[in-house]
């Protein structure tokens, strides 16, 4: 049976330069980074509870915001703790199985956020566009096999290029001058030559990026359309709002990513990778939940009931009489 990375290379782990810097620094570093990572859990764990447990949320919009919130999670924690430890670590290594793993779920990750933001974008569309259809097409079950068809092919859209980078001849240097394991050092480190990989890895990512981003604007575009035919200014503004949200996520996530991969020159030099790879991959799924929360009504309420329960069950719990031991 063919092993799934190339066992055979002389390469066995990685080393993940990171920020070069003094030990006071990355010390620093870690500090802020454990903050930005423990803020972007809570905040959307917040958007999970609340849409799990306001009955008033359970709408195909919210529930692919709860999927949304859940992936960003997901998302970081494929980075980031990894960056973590190595801030206060003196080697900085990571298995030539780590590495290719936290490859795949990265860039899955990444993927399946395209697929996401596509999928809100369409809902809002039709909710706007097509409001009389909207309740009877988006049903239930049609807006979870929408969720469950964009985690399958998130995870399948970059497993190709995964695999062909991994079966690449790896014989030293092994010191990767990023935080994570992008396919673009990785490839400069392979002791062949590899076009086809180099290809299948721009295309299929650019593909993913341009094709989703000009559905998203062609989506709002007509959405901005109808929500100026509404009649009533309260619709407008609680349509603009909504989408407003959605906008700004996208413009925020869509705008760091083309520069890394989609432009042609984006890797002039060695800080611009780090710094657009360390916005979207942390900065993006820190501010999405205050973007939902404080331009959404009906989220911030749904937030602000969650909160509310959780004192109350604080109070409940804080209260018991406890039992003396004789």
């Amino acid at each position: 049976m063919c092993p799934l990375f190339n066992v055979d290379s002389s390469v066995k782990e990685f080393i993940l330069l990171g920020f070069p810097c003094s030990r006071e620094i990355q010390v620093v570093l870690f500090m802020f980074f454990s903050i930005v990572y423990l803020l972007t859990l809570v905040g959307n764990g917040a958007i999970i509870g609340a849409v799990c447990w306001d009955q008033h949320l359970h709408t195909p919009m919210y529930i692919l915001l709860g999927n949304f919130a859940f992936l960003e999670i997901w998302y970081v924690n494929s980075t980031v703790p990894n960056t973590l430890i190595n801030f206060l670590s003196e080697t900085k290594s990571i298995s030539f199985t780590g590495c290719f793993l936290q490859l795949y779920f990265f860039f899955s990750m990444g993927s399946t956020e395209c697929f996401f933001l596509s999928a809100m974008a369409f809902d809002r569309y039709f909710a706007i566009c097509h409001p009389l259809h909207y309740a009877t097409v988006m049903t239930g079950q049609r807006c979870f096999n929408l969720a469950i068809s964009c985690w399958v092919c998130g995870f399948l859209w970059y497993m190709v290029p995964v695999i062909l980078i991994s079966k690449l001849p790896f014989c030293g240097p092994n010191a990767i001058d990023h935080f994570v394991c992008d396919s673009g050092p990785l490839l400069t480190l392979s002791c062949a030559p590899a076009p086809m990989s180099k290809l299948i890895s721009y295309t299929l990512s650019s593909l993913i990026i341009l094709l989703s981003f000009f559905f998203i604007l062609i989506s709002y575009a007509l959405v901005l359309l109808a929500v100026l035919q509404l009649p009533s200014a309260s619709s407008r503004h609680k349509a603009f709002s909504t989408c407003g949200s959605h906008l700004s996520v996208v413009l925020l996530f869509y705008g760091t990513i083309m520069v890394m991969h989609v432009s042609p020159g984006s890797s002039h030099s060695t800080l611009m990778p780090k710094i657009m790879t360390l916005f979207y991959a942390m900065v993006t799924p820190l501010f999405n939940p205050l973007i939902y929360s404080l331009r959404n009504k009906e989220m911030k309420n749904a937030l602000c009931k969650v909160l509310g329960e959780f004192k109350i069950s604080l109070k409940v719990f804080g209260s018991r009489p406890r039992r003396s031991v004789e």
